[in-house]
C-alpha cells in the first residue's frame, strides 16, 4: 500500500509575508506617499484597489484587486539624476557665462534666476523619481539623517558628477572661448568664501528639509519654496563666493575649464553647510505630540 502524501495546511489570508532581504534599510514613515526631494516623505494614504461595486453611497466598495506600490529601479532614479543634473548645471552656468559675452547681459538677477528657475523646473518634473537631489550636499544630508538609503549614496552622487561634467563639456563646446566665466571662484578670501557657502547651503538645507521631509508642510510646493531660495541665496552671495551650494555645480565647470582655483571650499563648506542645515531643522521641528494633525495637503495639480 503505498505511503500517504502529506499535504500542507492551507495557508490563512492573514499570514504573514516573507521576512525582508537583510540589510534592507527600514523606512523613517510607512504610509505610502513618496514626495519630491525626500526618500521617504509620506502621508495621506491612498486607496489601492480598484472599485467594482458600491450599492448605496457611503457603504463600503467592493475590490477588484489590490495594486501593487509602484517600484521604481535604481537605474532609472540614477537616469533621471544624471539628466537633472545635466539640465540644472546647463542652465545655472550658461547665465554667468552668457553675461561674460554679452557684457553684463543678464546681470546678476539673470544668474540667480537661471538657478532658480532650473532646480524648481527639475524639482517638479524628476521629484517623483529620484527625489530630485541633484547636489551632493543634499544626498549625504539626507542619508545622515536616514532620509535616504546610504547603500545609494554613491550611485547617486556618481550620477550627479557624470551630468555636471558632462554639461560643462557641452557648454565648452557651445561657448568656447568664454567657458571660464561659469566657474565659480572667491572674490573675496578663502576664509570669507567659506564662511559664506556654509551659510548659504545651510539656508537652503534648512528649507529644502522642512518642505521635503516634514509632513506638515506643503510638499507641492517644494520645488518654488526651494528654488526662491536658490535665487536669494545667490543674490547675497553670488558677488563674492559665486553661490554655488553645489559641490558639483563648481567641479563640472572646473574640470571643463581646468581652472580648479580654491575648488576644496566648494567641496567642503556645501557638505558642512548642508549636514547643519538639515539637522538643525530635524532639532527644531515639532514633534507628532506637540502639534496638531497635519492638514490635508493641497495640491496643484487637482
Amino acid at each position: 500500500m503505498p505511503e500517504a502524501i502529506p499535504t500542507r495546511p492551507p495557508e490563512s489570508p492573514t499570514a504573514a509575508s516573507a521576512p525582508a532581504t537583510p540589510g534592507t534599510p527600514a523606512p523613517l514613515f510607512t504610509s505610502m506617499r513618496v514626495d519630491s526631494l525626500s526618500y521617504d516623505r509620506k502621508s495621506m494614504p491612498r486607496c489601492k484597489c480598484l472599485p467594482v461595486y458600491a450599492p448605496t453611497w457611503g457603504e463600503p466598495h467592493t475590490c477588484f484587486s489590490d495594486f501593487p506600490i509602484p517600484n521604481i529601479s535604481l537605474t532609472r532614479k540614477l537616469g533621471a539624476e544624471f539628466v537633472g543634473t545635466f539640465i540644472l548645471i546647463f542652465a545655472a552656468t550658461a547665465g554667468p557665462i552668457v553675461n561674460q559675452k554679452y557684457v553684463n547681459s543678464e546681470t546678476l538677477i539673470g544668474n540667480a534666476a537661471c538657478a532658480g528657475l532650473a532646480i524648481m523646473i527639475m524639482i517638479l518634473s524628476t521629484g517623483h523619481i529620484s527625489g530630485a537631489h541633484l547636489n551632493p550636499s543634499i544626498t549625504i544630508a539626507f542619508a545622515a539623517l536616514r532620509h535616504f538609503p546610504w547603500v545609494h549614496v554613491p550611485a547617486y552622487i556618481a550620477a550627479q558628477v557624470s551630468g555636471s561634467i558632462c554639461a560643462s563639456f557641452a557648454l565648452k563646446g557651445v561657448f568656447h572661448p568664454f567657458m571660464s566665466g561659469g566657474v565659480t571662484v572667491p572674490s573675496v578670501s578663502h576664509g570669507q568664501a567659506f564662511a559664506l557657502e556654509f551659510l548659504i547651503t545651510f539656508n537652503l538645507l534648512f528649507v529644502l528639509t522642512a518642505v521635503a521631509t516634514d509632513t506638515r508642510a506643503v510638499g507641492e510646493l517644494a520645488g518654488l519654496a526651494v528654488g526662491a531660495t536658490v535665487i536669494l541665496n545667490i543674490l547675497v552671495a553670488g558677488p563674492s563666493s559665486g553661490g554655488s551650494m553645489n559641490p558639483v555645480r563648481t567641479l563640472g565647470p572646473a574640470v571643463a575649464a581646468g581652472n580648479y582655483r580654491a575648488i576644496w571650499i566648494y567641496l567642503i563648506a556645501p557638505t558642512l553647510g548642508g549636514l547643519a542645515g538639515a539637522g538643525t531643522y530635524t532639532i527644531v521641528k515639532l514633534r507628532d505630540t506637540e502639534a496638531d494633525p497635519p492638514r490635508q495637503v493641497r495640491s496643484f495639480r487637482r
